[in-house]
């Protein structure tokens, strides 16, 4: 059961249908079912498959390195399937520890904001090139999700951890979106933009990817740090420039980043010759999940799209006008994924764009004329609250609010959708950390 408080939620048959159907996208990109989808091994051949790629052991060892919130779930799914004995050794920055692995060491690390314990971990990654003299007929096997980010610091020399930290809190408040995030962090980073598998040459990188970036872009899920980088210290500059960051972001990183674009700093790499990287789950996968889950529930899907991008309130006020106006008739279930970008207000409240969305979306589907329900769910259990994965709301959920006295318009527009779902009760959704993270899953189950 992947959702903690399931029966409190299912306060109706069509609630009960959108949990049922929740479970079954987020099961389906669980970090143990895609690693068995996509890697194979024979002991016997001492060989390697992933997605129909063959690599021969037989010659050199395996390390595995890597970050993010699948990596733990990638690193003990991947022993079982090759066995420890195949690993030399192995070290993963997540989330969350308690993973049970023999060969390949689990780091808990700081997210959304890096910490020490990452900046650690990422040390020792790079130190084992020299400490097992790995070399050209040796494997490195990269294990990366997304949050790996902020679960693989590495600032370069003369940014401190400290500076990394108040920029990336600054990006995350500004609206900025996670490819501006992620070039600026690039261009902060000693792995990012290719720079750890330029750190393992000549040694062959594989990279298995479970991706939570929009498009799927290589470069940005976590940062890019298996793929040679497009963007340039200039690009990092402009997106400082955009949001009016570059008096306000830390001195440090304003000025290494201003040196780079006079030239002074070395580029991210912009070639890699030495790595291969493999997308192994997404959010396409998930909601391909809950189509066919749909099917089998006799109910009939349309997945509208898995890049949904743009402002939250936004997105949620135009599909409600969508449904509204018969835009999916003769469907019954309607699927987005992506990641939208809330704008946050001057001392807004709690919550995230998951739960505002859910919240929004209670008002702008007043007029819906048939039962509906609408969740907004993020894969990786965390909606920027650690405690809460998103929300689901109904029909009857407004005249609720309202009955019991609550501003929803006030709410909405302080962005304290948290506060407000958890006084109205039976909305917010609870996961805990699953382990795994393709973005986000809007779901409408139309009666």
């Amino acid at each position: 059961m992947i959702i903690k408080n399931r029966e409190e939620l299912i306060s109706s048959s069509l609630r009960a249908r959108a949990v049922e159907l929740i479970e079954a996208g987020i099961g389906r990109v669980l970090p143990a079912n895609l690693m068995r989808a996509a890697v194979k091994y024979s002991a016997a051949k001492q060989r390697l498959t992933v997605n129909g790629v063959r690599y021969n052991l037989a010659k050199g060892r395996v390390f595995v390195i890597g970050g993010g919130k699948a990596s733990g779930l990638m690193a003990q799914e991947l022993e079982r399937i090759i066995g420890p004995g195949a690993i030399t050794a192995g070290l993963v920055n997540c989330k969350t520890n308690g993973y049970k692995t023999e060969k390949v060491g689990i780091i808990k690390a700081g997210h959304p904001v890096p910490d020490e314990a990452g900046v650690h971990g990422v040390r020792e990654m790079l130190a084992m090139k020299a400490r097992y003299n790995i070399g050209k007929n040796d494997l490195v096997i990269c294990l990366i999700s997304g949050g790996g980010s902020s679960l693989l610091p590495c600032p370069v020399t003369g940014v401190t951890l400290e500076d990394k930290q108040a920029m990336t809190q600054l990006l995350l408040r500004c609206g900025a979106d996670i490819r501006e995030i992620n070039t600026v962090r690039k261009h902060l980073s000693l792995i990012k933009g290719g720079g750890l598998a330029g750190h393992y040459e000549p040694a062959r990188v594989v990279s298995l990817v479970i991706s939570d970036v929009v498009g799927d872009g290589l470069d940005a899920i976590a940062s890019g740090p298996t793929v040679a980088d497009p963007t340039t210290f200039a690009d990092a500059c402009k997106v400082l420039e955009k949001y009016g960051l570059t008096e306000t972001a830390p001195k440090n990183a304003v000025g290494f980043i201003n040196r780079g674009c006079a030239g002074l700093e070395a580029e991210t790499p912009k070639v890699l010759s030495n790595c291969d990287n493999y997308i192994i789950g997404n959010n396409r996968v998930a909601l391909e999940a809950i189509a066919e889950k749909a099917r089998d529930l006799g109910l009939k899907p349309s997945i509208v799209t898995s890049e949904m991008t743009g402002d939250t309130a936004g997105l949620a006020r135009s599909m409600a006008a969508d449904i509204i106006s018969d835009r999916y008739r003769g469907f019954d279930v309607v699927l987005l994924g992506g990641e939208t970008t809330p704008t946050l207000p001057e001392n807004s409240g709690k919550g995230g764009r998951n739960q505002h969305y859910a919240a929004v979306s209670m008002l702008a589907m007043q007029d819906c004329a048939c039962p509906w329900v609408v969740a907004s769910v993020g894969t990786d259990g965390s909606d920027y609250l650690p405690d809460v994965a998103g929300a689901i709301v109904d029909n009857r959920s407004l005249d609720l609010a309202r009955a019991a006295g609550l501003d929803v318009e006030d709410y909405i527009d302080r962005y304290d959708s948290n506060t407000f779902l958890t006084k109205m009760g039976r909305s917010l959704i609870v996961t805990g950390p699953t382990g795994t993270n393709v973005s986000d899953i809007l779901l409408y189950l139309l009666g």
